[in-house]
């Protein structure tokens, strides 16, 4: 009896999988056009970030080029203690926290800003216009943005007149370690904030017009149109940038840090990206510097999940996943 019953159970599981494969194909032949669209995305994600994965298992070995990576020997956490141990690795950590954690805290707000103050501009023209000149910044070149900056902050550019006709000397803004950070975050919010606001302004078009106008037939000033409607709109849209934020809140662009560097400033500039590119490509330890970016990769994903959780539990559980 025990043998029918579960000879009846194999055969339905059988006929089950046979079901949801044949199901499965006719949704592939229905829809094959999406699913050939979508193939190019699936197989260039595959060949340049999956399949590259690979290589970090190079931090755990002692890495020659001449053995490859299956010749090289096996070494374990050898260069993650290296560079737990080394003197460089509490400034070099801290440098990347506290450019990423202030970047975030004061240039999170600032599209958010730029976005209910645009939502206010009721003439379509101006705010075309306002728009065009906060959205320009963005699409100038990380060189010329840095160049820019050397030239307006040196000590005989315009902005050092100005402190000398004041204090009487000029100021080291790029060779004093003190400056390079807010220099840094200033910069990143001038040219990023205008271009990540069109994501909420984008969301504040789909507030009902009708919602202001009783807003305003009961007294509700502007503040309090803002508090209670459009806010709201855009709670869950600022939750989910926040948690990407703080998910790469390790991951500073190498390229502006590497530029703005100067041998006056590395007590504030260098952070793990510049330090992997000088200990990897420049000195030629592979695996160190894969360990070490590594490192910086797994911090990335505990304080994405960490964030996350903390983000859902204030937000009554929205949250990216």
């Amino acid at each position: 009896m025990d043998n029918t019953m579960d000879t009846r159970k194999g055969t339905g599981r059988a006929l089950k999988d046979r079901t949801s494969v044949s199901h499965r194909m006719q949704q592939f032949k229905k829809h094959y056009f999406l699913y050939m669209l979508l193939a190019p995305a699936l197989i260039l994600t595959l060949i340049f970030k999956y399949i590259p994965m690979y290589g970090a298992v190079i931090a755990f070995k002692d890495f020659s080029p001449i053995k490859g990576i299956m010749g090289s020997e096996w070494v374990g956490l050898k260069h993650f203690e290296k560079f737990l141990a080394s003197p460089n690795f509490d400034v070099i950590f801290m440098n990347t926290l506290k450019l990423s954690f202030f970047g975030l805290i004061f240039s999170f707000p600032v599209p958010i800003i730029l976005a209910l103050m645009l939502n206010q501009v009721r003439k379509a023209g101006v705010k075309k216009n306002i728009q065009l000149f906060l959205y320009a910044p963005n699409f100038i070149s990380v060189v010329v943005v840095v160049g820019m900056l050397f030239i307006f902050l040196s000590p005989t550019g315009p902005i050092n007149q100005i402190a000398t006709w004041i204090t009487g000397q000029p100021i080291m803004f790029m060779s004093e370690p003190e400056y390079f950070r807010w220099i840094y975050i200033l910069s990143d919010i001038w040219t990023g904030a205008g271009w990540a606001s069109i994501i909420y302004v984008a969301a504040l078009a789909n507030v009902d017009p009708e919602l202001h106008n009783a807003a305003n037939l009961d007294g509700a000033n502007l503040i309090q149109r803002i508090r209670h409607i459009d806010l709201p709109t855009i709670r869950p849209i600022m939750a989910i940038v926040f948690i990407l934020a703080a998910g790469g809140i390790m991951s500073i662009g190498f390229e502006k840090a590497y530029l703005m560097q100067t041998s006056m400033n590395l007590p504030s500039s260098e952070i793990i990206a510049t330090y992997v590119y000088k200990v990897g490509l420049q000195s030629g330890d592979y695996a160190y510097s894969a360990a070490v970016g590594l490192f910086n990769s797994v911090i990335n994903v505990i304080l994405l999940v960490t964030v996350n959780l903390i983000v859902k539990k204030l937000n009554e559980g929205e949250g990216l996943y």
